[in-house]
């Protein structure tokens, strides 16, 4: 087959997951639950569940590309994804196969323009990390280059052969599916997926291209050049382009092998406490943050022997962060949001956990809060404060009672997910998740209070000029009030206030004939697909379903065809 049919195959195997798959989540979870079957619907739901995510993880070890990215970010979404989906997908990228070095070396001496062997003096043959768009080889500078950069130890990441070709296809699959979820009103109310696509679509270009990432490695390295506890590899710009990047090999103790930091006098709770802090600092002082901090992407380095525990202010380890593909920027505006939120969060305050959500720009300002605060308010009342291990001894029936709770209530309201939040939120979620597999008894709140006592702090000498810009608002609101009144009553005389009501009789006769027709067809659609769904599990039932859909299509024409013909004489 040839590239282009391979290429078309593929489409067609994402397209074709998402709308088999979309079709049945839609006939399980809305229409039987509207039609009065919501126990049939819960029937078996774990194990339905389940099922898709091990067709999904089939399907993204067997094609690759950005399946694999995809995968990854639902298997850390734990916040909003049931466990049946995360568990299935989070060992995801492990499973990626390497490219053989043969393609790989051909790649990499057409990027540098020269054979391996004059770049390196050596090269290892097998990867140190295969991932979806790329892989990583060990290698060791020629001396030329080892002269001029007092480099020697490299880790040469090399793109995969012909990756851009497949991220562009993905990507056109994605939006046409994003387009299909646009037009669910429970979806398109809530967020802009097709946005949230696009968002996925320029980090995912943007990991494909190594300048950029070279160029973030080095931003990263601003930004923490002060700062003892973060360190970074240095880059060899003249050993690296579009597809190929050379970076100093910084390899020490990955972040979450535990038993390698007790052997090296590191202790893991306090590891677990300085990565909370460091990934706070990106976040709300940088305003730039490492969005895939995975345990593959940093290690804990020790400085004991390196002749700098002085320079580093007594420390014997820092934290080294690899892999500068996906970064994150927060504007001015939504950082201030963030760090309100974070207060607000810190103070077990339900109403400013709302207010720093509408800043953030979550919640549309046309949405009705009440109802969450209140629920914020029950949830900081009952859970605040507590730690993993803590809510790992919480009633499990008090837990589903209160998410139901709390979904209803959440699912009611208006949202929207702003620029870059996605990473934010994949962020902070590995975060969290590494913060407890390095110490079970971990607490955020015990990193989150002193944190968000140094931003109050901080911000203590902004107070009073915001408090001064609201009352110079409110002065004026208050000097024109009397001019706006005036106007409003002169124009009440002269009769040029009017108020207009829409036909209401012919509309709701429009909106009764046209909901005559929408019923009918749902009823059809939705029986033509949940047989055509339903044969692969019984045919008999299936069959039945498909031949009933025609009654409701026959009562949609009909109704059609009597209003246009008007009512019979």
């Amino acid at each position: 087959m040839t590239d282009v049919g391979n290429m078309r195959a593929r489409t067609r195997r994402i397209l074709w997951f998402a709308a088999r798959h979309l079709a049945q989540t839609w006939w399980y979870e809305l229409f039987l639950p509207r039609v009065g079957l919501a126990r049939v619907a819960a029937r078996n739901r774990s194990a339905r569940v389940q099922r898709i995510a091990q067709r999904f993880h089939g399907l993204a070890v067997d094609l690759g590309g950005l399946m694999i990215k995809v995968g990854q970010f639902m298997s850390s979404r734990l916040d909003v994804l049931p466990p049946e989906i995360t568990k299935e997908l989070e060992g995801l990228q492990d499973e990626v196969p390497p490219v053989p070095f043969p393609d790989i070396r051909t790649l990499a001496e057409a990027e540098l323009g020269v054979t391996l062997e004059r770049t390196f003096s050596f090269v290892d043959p097998t990867p140190v990390a295969a991932a979806s768009l790329g892989q990583v080889h060990r290698a060791r500078l020629s001396e030329l280059d080892a002269a001029q950069t007092g480099l020697l130890d490299v880790a040469v990441k090399i793109q995969r052969p012909g990756i851009r070709t497949i991220v562009d296809v993905d990507l056109s699959a994605l939006r046409r599916v994003a387009r299909w979820l646009s037009h669910f009103r429970l979806v398109s109310d809530r967020v802009d997926v097709p946005a949230l696509v696009e968002e996925f679509a320029v980090t995912s270009l943007e990991e494909i291209d190594y300048l950029h990432e070279a160029a973030n490695a080095e931003r990263f390295a601003q930004s923490f050049a002060d700062d003892p506890r973060v360190g970074f590899p240095d880059v060899v710009w003249e050993r690296t382009t579009r597809r190929v990047l050379t970076l100093q090999d910084v390899t020490a103790i990955k972040i979450n092998d535990v038993d390698g930091l007790r052997a090296a006098g590191i202790d893991p709770s306090e590891v677990a406490t300085e990565f909370a802090a460091v990934m706070f600092d990106q976040l709300f002082v940088h305003g730039y943050f490492h969005a895939d901090p995975h345990p593959g992407n940093i290690f804990v380095t020790p400085l004991a022997g390196a002749g700098l525990p002085e320079a580093n202010g007594g420390r014997t380890w820092q934290f080294t962060f690899i892999d500068f593909g996906m970064m994150g920027d927060v504007p001015d505006a939504l950082r201030q949001g963030l760090r309100k939120l974070l207060i607000a969060a810190a103070s077990r305050n339900g109403k400013g956990m709302v207010d720093g959500i509408r800043e953030v720009g979550v919640l549309l300002p046309s949405a009705d809060t009440a109802e969450l605060e209140r629920a914020m308010t029950k949830l900081f009342a009952r859970f605040g404060g507590m730690g993993f291990a803590e809510l790992q001894e919480v009633d499990p029936r008090e837990f589903r009672a209160f998410a139901l709770e709390f979904g209803d209530v959440v699912r009611s309201l208006p949202f929207q997910l702003p620029e870059n939040f996605l990473l934010i939120v994949r962020a902070m979620s590995l975060t969290s998740g590494m913060c407890s597999s390095l110490d079970p008894a971990f607490n955020i709140w015990n990193s989150v209070e002193p944190y968000s006592a140094q931003l109050i702090r901080a911000e203590g000498g902004n107070l009073v000029q915001s408090v001064a810009r609201e009352a110079m608002s409110t002065a004026g609101i208050i000097a024109r009030l009397p001019q706006r009144l005036d106007s409003l009553m002169t124009r009440i005389e002269e009769g040029t206030v009017s108020a207009q009501a829409p036909r209401l009789e012919r509309r709701l006769a429009d909106i009764e004939r046209t909901g005559r027709r929408i019923v009918s067809a749902v009823l059809f659609t939705a029986l033509l697909v949940g047989g055509i769904l339903l044969r692969a599990e019984d045919m008999v039932i299936g069959t039945v379903l498909i031949a009933v859909s025609v009654l409701p299509l026959l009562h949609a024409l009909f109704a059609r065809v009597l209003a246009r013909r008007g009512p019979l004489p």
